[in-house]
């Protein structure tokens, strides 16, 4: 598999050494983080470092739940938050969807941003809510403008939950200044898979359970997870670059005659999905993971029943359209010549598809 190219990071991304290097040794701390002897101290001890450790990488001040991962954060976050209703945006991950059932489902402009009226509107019409939104799109990569999200949230006394799954380290302040709680995982940022964290920045929204995690989730703490996460973090990602290597295959895209999607939008400098006219995601899908190219056609968790985005959806795509659009997704390691090996074989796809439509 070495030789193949990866451009599915938003998905997952290959775990750094230094994560697996650190997961190796937490398999060594083999004693429970919640024992009173001393080998239980220790466990606890490398835990709480770990749970400092990530909170700094993000430049977090409060307070820290290690979970399984972003799914599980945003479950508890919307199953035990104290406000009695739910608003979320018609774009969210499948996770929030799947979880908030009886919440307000909110619109979205044609770039896939929240509509900030119909926001107010809704918390007006009833009492204290939860909103949740996301940092960006893992589909699209269209970033929610938060602070204004926040602004508005808060004047009504809401609270507001950010699916930051897709948000590298410090990569936005105003998550940091505004989001009353943050959902983060680690395999998406070059960790180990199954640990993640929820940011809570005042304990008292959320409804206690009892256990571990300062009684906010039960169960045997994650230590090598936590200890593999709290190395991935520390290793910056370079954004400047990848937004330049957007740029480059953006460019040779349009050259091609295909159409970003909410190209004049903010976005994740990771993340962009693009329309192939005439040539179906799928048939796209199969041309370039036969060519050692790795794409998806969008979230991981959605994408492999192939059915119709309801991201796209959402923001008014039709059939065809909306299911002929791929997603590529940058990591630490992409590089410009991988870029060019994807537009490449992009190129050629489309010029098939119209040689065949004249």
């Amino acid at each position: 598999m070495a030789d193949r190219i990866y451009l599915d990071h938003a998905a997952t991304t290959p775990m750094l050494p230094q994560a697996l290097a650190a997961v190796e040794a937490g398999m060594r701390h083999w004693a429970n983080p919640s024992s009173p002897h001393a080998e239980g101290r220790a466990a606890r001890a490398a835990l709480e470092k770990a749970r400092s450790d990530v909170a700094a990488a993000y430049g977090w001040a409060h307070e820290l739940i290690f979970t399984s991962g972003a799914s599980e954060s945003l479950q508890m976050a919307l199953g035990r938050s104290m406000a009695p209703r739910r608003l979320i945006s018609a774009v969210e991950h499948d996770s929030v969807l799947r979880h908030a059932e009886g919440a307000q489902v909110l619109p979205v402009d044609r770039d896939g941003i929240l509509d900030l009226d119909a926001l107010g509107t809704a918390l007006a019409a009833g009492p204290r809510a939860l909103v949740g939104v996301q940092w960006a799109n893992s589909e699209t990569g269209v970033r929610q403008p938060v602070a204004e999200i926040a602004d508005i949230v808060h004047a009504a006394g809401a609270i507001l939950l950010v699916d930051a799954a897709q948000m590298p380290a410090r990569a936005d302040d105003a998550v940091l200044r505004h989001a009353d709680l943050v959902a983060v995982s680690a395999h998406k940022r070059g960790g180990p898979p199954g640990i993640g964290a929820l940011l809570v920045r005042d304990f008292g929204v959320l409804l206690p359970m009892g256990g571990q995690e300062k009684g906010y989730r039960a169960g045997t703490e994650n230590l090598p997870g936590a200890l593999g996460y709290a190395a991935a973090v520390q290793l910056p990602e370079d954004l400047a670059r990848m937004t330049a290597l957007r740029v480059r295959l953006e460019a040779a895209i349009v050259a091609a005659g295909g159409d970003p999607v909410a190209a004049h939008r903010p976005r994740s400098p990771l993340i962009g999905a693009y329309r192939m006219p005439g040539v179906s995601a799928a048939a796209q899908l199969i041309r370039f993971d036969l060519a050692g190219i790795a794409v998806s056609a969008g979230s991981a968790c959605s994408s492999g029943s192939m059915r119709p985005s309801h991201v796209l959806t959402a923001m008014g795509w039709e059939e065809p359209a909306l299911r002929e659009v791929v997603r590529v997704s940058f990591g630490r390691g992409t590089t410009e010549a991988e870029v060019d090996a994807f537009t490449t074989l992009w190129r050629r796809i489309a010029i098939e598809a119209r040689n065949r439509a004249a």
